[in-house]
This record gives C-alpha cells, sequence and structure tokens, in this order.
C-alpha cells in the first residue's frame, strides 16, 4: 500500500533538509508526500503535492489529511501572542482530531522543544530526561511547546494514538552556529550580547570577532543544548513506523551540550578568536540523549568541534541571504 506522509512547516530549516534526505532514502520510496504550506511553498515533484492554507482553519486540516497515513508536525510560531494560539494550538489540536477520526492515519510525529523544560531559564541540578516535569520559562513559545506535547500524550491515554515526540534544543544549520556568537545587530537568536555590554564594547568586539562566553550567576561557563539539522532528521527518519516509537518522547541533542568556555577555547586553537565573559543570568542544563540511542539506534554525528566548523566554514551563495521567517 502507498504509503502518505503529510508535512507542515515544510518550508523551514528543518522541513527542507527532511525532504531532501526524504526523497534520497530508499527505504521511503513507497511513500508519497503532502505538503500544508501557508506562507512560503516548495518545488515540484513527481511525489509530492501542496495543500495551501493556514493550519488554523479545520478545513484545510481536514483535506491535508485526508488518505493520509503519516504526519511529521514541524510548524510552530516563537513569541507572536496574536497567532500562537490559533497556528500552534488550535492547528495541533485540529491536526490530532483529524488523525484520530482518519481510516488510513498511522502514526504522529511531533517535533517538540526543550523550551518546553525550561531551556536555560532555570536551574537543572541533574541532566534532563524525558520523565521530568514540563516547566514552560516566560513568554508564549515555551508554554505552546508544553501544551503540543500534554495534548499528544492525552490523545495516547484517551484514543491510544500512534504518536511519537521527538525533543530538540535549538536548531543549528548552515552559519546559524557563528551567527548566535555575534555581538552585532546581526546576532542569530538570544541572548543579544550587544544589549549586555556598553555600546563602545559591544563595537570593539564585534569588530575583533570575539567570542562571548556565557557565564551563570556565579561565574561558572553555562553549558547549552544544540543540535545539528542533519542529526535531527537522521532521528526523524528513523522514528518514522519503528515499533519503538510508538507513544514515546525522546531527548534529540547533542552527546554533550556545548560549554562556552571549551567553545572559546577551540576557536581561540584554530582562529585566533579573542574571548570576553559575560555575566547572564542563565544556568547550565545538560539534556539526556540515551533514550533515543537505545531504542531508535540513534547517533548524533556533530559535536561542538564539527558544529563549529560547519559554522564557520559556510559560504552563503547570493541567492542564500540569512532570513529568519516567523511564524512558521
Amino acid at each position: 500500500m502507498t504509503k502518505r506522509l503529510l508535512i507542515t512547516g515544510a518550508t523551514g530549516k528543518v522541513g527542507q533538509v527532511f525532504i531532501r534526505r526524504f526523497w534520497e532514502d530508499p527505504r521511503f520510496d513507497s511513500f508519497t508526500l503532502r505538503a500544508l504550506c501557508h506562507n512560503r511553498t516548495l518545488p515540484p515533484h513527481d511525489r509530492l503535492e501542496v495543500v495551501r492554507g493556514s493550519l488554523s482553519d479545520q478545513a484545510v486540516v481536514d483535506q491535508a489529511l485526508d488518505g493520509v497515513t503519516h504526519i511529521l508536525h514541524l510548524a510552530t510560531c516563537k513569541e507572536t501572542p496574536q497567532d500562537i494560539m490559533d497556528v500552534a494550538i488550535k492547528g495541533m489540536f485540529w491536526l490530532l482530531e483529524a488523525a484520530r477520526t482518519s481510516p488510513t492515519f498511522q502514526q504522529f510525529i511531533l517535533i517538540g522543544g526543550d523550551a518546553g523544560m525550561g531551556h536555560f531559564v532555570y536551574p537543572h541540578p541533574i541532566p534532563v530526561t524525558e520523565t521530568q516535569k514540563h516547566s514552560a520559562y516566560p513568554g508564549c513559545y515555551a508554554l505552546s511547546k508544553v501544551l503540543e506535547e500534554v495534548m499528544l500524550e492525552q490523545y495516547y491515554i484517551q484514543y491510544n494514538l500512534n504518536g511519537c515526540c521527538l525533543r530538540a534544543p535549538w536548531i543549528m544549520e548552515k552559519d546559524d552556529f557563528k551567527y548566535q556568537l555575534s555581538f552585532g545587530d546581526d546576532v542569530f537568536g538570544g541572548p543579544r550580547w550587544c544589549d549586555l555590554v556598553e555600546p563602545h564594547r559591544a563595537e570593539e568586539y564585534r569588530r575583533t570577532a570575539a567570542i562571548p562566553v556565557m557565564l551563570d550567576p556565579a561565574g561558572q561557563p553555562v553549558k547549552r543544548n544544540f543540535v545539528h539539522v542533519d542529526d535531527l532528521v537522521s532521528a526523524i527518519l528513523l522514528a518514522l513506523d519503528h515499533p519503538a516509537a510508538r507513544q514515546q518522547t525522546f531527548n534529540i541533542c547533542m552527546d554533550e551540550p556545548v560549554d562556552y568556555r571549551a567553545l572559546a577555547d577551540y576557536l581561540f586553537r584554530t582562529r585566533g578568536l579573542p574571548a570576553v565573559d559575560i555575566v547572564t543570568p542563565y544556568h547550565s542544563t545538560w539534556l539526556d540523549n540515551t533514550k533515543a540511542k537505545f531504542l531508535l539506534g540513534w547517533r548524533p554525528q556533530v559535536d561542538l568541534a564539527r558544529m563549529t566548523e560547519l559554522a564557520f566554514t559556510y559560504q552563503r551563495a547570493a541567492d542564500d541571504p540569512r532570513v529568519i521567517y516567523y511564524p512558521g
């Protein structure tokens, strides 16, 4: 029987890499792909169809789910309170409702986030495993990640739905990892290092390409969790139709979090870049990925050195500007 995978968030950083590798993997030659797209679309492919519309529209979701066997839910919003409940929460609800009543549905895969576990906002004195209680940090994005995971878990209980949550920390691709260290306005994500020092120092650090060493309130280097998009996509491909993935949550992350002191030392050794200590209110966390290794046979391939080299040697083409699309 031909299987049909619906993907939301298909045009994002994870979606684009997933689709490319999905086409390349002979295990999925029997699959067709359907993408639910809102603002952007995808290049044509003989096994791809596109449904246009918003996740918040039940009729659109029902149309997208028609004849679908598998769902990969990547779409999300960031800190956009005017959209997040309609898109992230209502959209997730419509997907789950359509899945549970579908005669063809087989598996739901959600890409969760460590924002739902508090990220580096709260102290974590022991490694964070999949059994830890949710603890969203302030803001609507982290709350939405908690609500998504809880909804999926309740559909296991209420309807015995076959689902899986792959919980990822900050996802890196291309030169993201380099630009999360920038003291300029081109910084990717947070913290905004330029806002944590005086303006003239921020300019000096930007000019010298200084590397910020994030310190916790006690002055110790922060350990922060990341995952490279290639490793996350490998986990998604493994989880598809994997019997051990049924109704499970997995932390999908590097074997060790990035220690900002170790990162600065590496960049000094390899590129001669200076470092500057920055005291922040943030805390070290260590996501434990043992469960994914044990049950899925997954292994991350990108460690600190590999992540750094990929980012610092990446050369963007003229038609590939740094653009962050939110929401979705």
